[in-house]
């Protein structure tokens, strides 16, 4: 009988020992990985056997821990691991093994893409799809978050113009969800050869603390040249801000938070104003432990970048104003204030009556004046009256002249009657 059926019979499942690599179980070509097999049990010695059947090594100790080194790595190494543990005093009973461990070998065809249908930025509760596509007719693409060595996600390849490729949809996500993937391409479903990886694609879930606040210096509106910062600020203590754009929302800047009081903040220079700077901006806050895991995010900020000077539109209101005021004054002084000759008249003229009347010619009604002057007043000097007759009674003899003022209105002047016998 085999060691490994005298194994299963004699100590059990409950004395398995358990098998780990180090730095992981993915490992690309041409690197080196340790695996460990360790146990709560005083085992002295370990096997380790690949693809349930190949026996690689024996190992003898007195400490707990036991490992051996594997690589180069190549196509070979690729497969299933397990150990067994025995004790020195029965070299011929040795454990049940160890749950299998897959060791995955990368870099074996070229690497496919990965990006997130939605953005990066997912809020919490929401859903979100990461798509990985290559050139390569890939059977399967397999997704891996970084600091998880178990639980890939495989899907099925979808070929596409001379390509494949498979979405990833998950949701409603969670902060366990928070993390930076890739992915890669393999030609067969059940083979342990990838592709290369993916670059890193960072999914941050937002929302799961307060937003922050975000302003500027100088002010929303700034000069071109104009030094300008934005400052994000928060009444919780985050470690670090990060500040993002719409226009580009790939690229985000980092700044640590500093106390203030019992808030921190944290200033973003964007140096002298330019027109590529203009945008709407947000900030979120998160904290070291996570950093995938920020917080709401902040209202949004415009920032505007002109070549005339900051505020030019306000200070043409007071300006429009004393135009308005300049020009009233001046209407209002004519109204108030009769010119020269109009005075002069008016001086030697006393015995003029002045009444009001409405327009000549026009339907509504306009002020216009009419003078009465007695024609008396307009006889010559050597006119006396002995002239007269006894007894006549005296005529008031009054003539109107019509004319029109230089400001459209019609005015009557008295005439000056022709009489016989007068000079």
């Amino acid at each position: 009988m085999s060691p490994r059926v005298i194994s299963l019979a004699c100590l059990g499942g409950q004395n398995k020992p358990f098998l780990s690599a180090w730095p992981s179980p993915v490992v690309p070509q041409g690197q080196h990985v340790t695996l460990h097999c360790r146990s709560h049990h005083k085992f002295e010695a370990f096997r380790l056997y690949k693809d349930n059947d190949i026996f690689i090594s024996k190992l003898h100790s007195t400490i707990s821990q036991y490992g051996v080194l594997i690589g180069p790595v190549t196509p070979e190494h690729a497969g299933t691991y397990s150990c067994q543990g025995s004790y020195h005093n029965s070299p011929s009973l040795w454990s049940a093994p160890s749950d299998p461990l897959v060791i995955v070998v990368t870099g074996i065809y070229r690497k496919p893409s990965l990006l997130a249908q939605s953005g990066r930025l997912v809020k919490s509760r929401g859903n979100v799809t990461l798509v990985c596509c290559s050139e390569i007719l890939f059977e399967s693409f397999i997704l891996h978050r970084e600091g998880v060595s178990k639980d890939h996600l495989y899907r099925a390849g979808q070929h596409h113009h001379g390509g494949s490729h498979a979405n990833f949809s998950m949701g409603p996500v969670t902060a366990a969800h928070a993390g930076t993937y890739r992915c890669f391409g393999s030609l067969n479903h059940s083979s342990h050869v990838w592709s290369a990886p993916s670059d890193p694609l960072d999914i941050m879930i937002t929302g799961l603390h307060e937003k922050p606040s975000l302003w500027t210096q100088p002010g929303t509106v700034v000069r071109t040249g104009e030094n300008v910062t934005l400052s994000c600020c928060s009444e919780r203590s985050f470690d670090v801000y990060h500040l993002s754009r719409d226009e580009q929302p790939h690229e985000c800047w980092l700044a640590k938070g500093q106390k203030h009081g019992s808030a921190t903040q944290a200033d973003f220079p964007l140096g002298p104003a330019h027109p590529a700077i203009g945008g709407t901006y947000r900030c979120h806050g998160s904290f070291n432990p996570s950093p995938c895991e920020w917080s709401g995010p902040s209202d949004p900020l415009f920032l505007s970048v002109t070549d005339n000077p900051r505020h030019q539109h306000v200070l043409a209101v007071p300006l429009v104003v004393i135009v308005f005021l300049a020009v009233l004054l001046f209407f209002l002084s004519r109204q108030w204030c009769p010119p020269k000759e109009d005075a002069a008249i008016m001086n030697r003229e006393p015995e003029v009556d002045r009444m009001v009347s409405r327009e000549v010619g026009s339907e509504d009604p306009q002020e216009v004046t009419y003078t009465q002057l007695d024609h008396r007043i307009f006889m010559q000097k050597n006119t006396t009256p002995t002239s007269q007759r006894p007894g006549e009674p005296l005529h008031d003899e009054t003539y109107y002249i019509l004319l029109r003022s230089p400001r459209g209105y019609m005015v009557e002047l008295p005439g000056i009657p022709q009489t016989s016998g007068h000079a």
